[in-house]
């Protein structure tokens, strides 16, 4: 094999990953959130990591809800699942929700409501320590509907959020 063979091979593998890299943007600070799947629909999963300033720079979303872990109203901001499942490009199939302590829930991606799951960064307009439930917590306005007061949206409920996945539906 001659060198121009071995270069052109290794741009034809390199060149997809230069690709996903141009678009994401360069992190300023420690990654707190590594999203995976398929961005680009192309059959090979995708990674993208996010820093705490590369969140607060996507569309915020926040609310005042009361949950079950906390006493009295609590103000939540962050940036909305979804909002961060669309501009991956991630419409369908069943996203992984996984914390720091390994605990993992499931859901479809088709359940995520505009508006309604947030990957907070912030309680009561504080960044959140580990030790309080923090970096990320998915919290949901629990106030707003009686269908978000149940086992099934408590259990979505992950603090300690560390990464999100999308797998194809089976």
């Amino acid at each position: 094999m001659n060198l121009k063979s071995i270069l052109c091979g290794a741009t034809l593998i390199l060149v997809p990953f230069l690709a996903v890299a141009e678009d994401a943007p360069e992190l300023t600070g420690p990654a707190i959130l590594t999203v995976y799947g398929d961005f680009d629909a192309d059959g090979v999963e995708d990674m993208r990591d996010f820093d705490l300033a590369s969140l607060d720079a996507m569309t915020q979303g926040a609310f005042e809800t009361t949950t079950i872990w906390t006493e009295g109203v609590q103000s939540f901001s962050g940036v909305y699942v979804n909002t961060i499942l669309e501009e991956l490009g991630l419409t369908e199939g069943e996203l992984f929700v996984s914390a720091i302590n390994d605990y993992v829930v499931s859901m479809p991606v088709s359940e995520m409501r505009p508006d309604e799951a947030l990957l907070a960064t912030r309680r009561n307009g504080e960044e959140m320590s580990i030790r309080d439930k923090g970096p990320i917590w998915v919290v949901y306005p629990y106030d707003s509907d009686d269908d978000l007061r149940s086992e099934v949206v408590y259990s979505r409920s992950v603090w300690q959020v560390k990464q999100l996945r999308v797998e194809p539906s089976e």
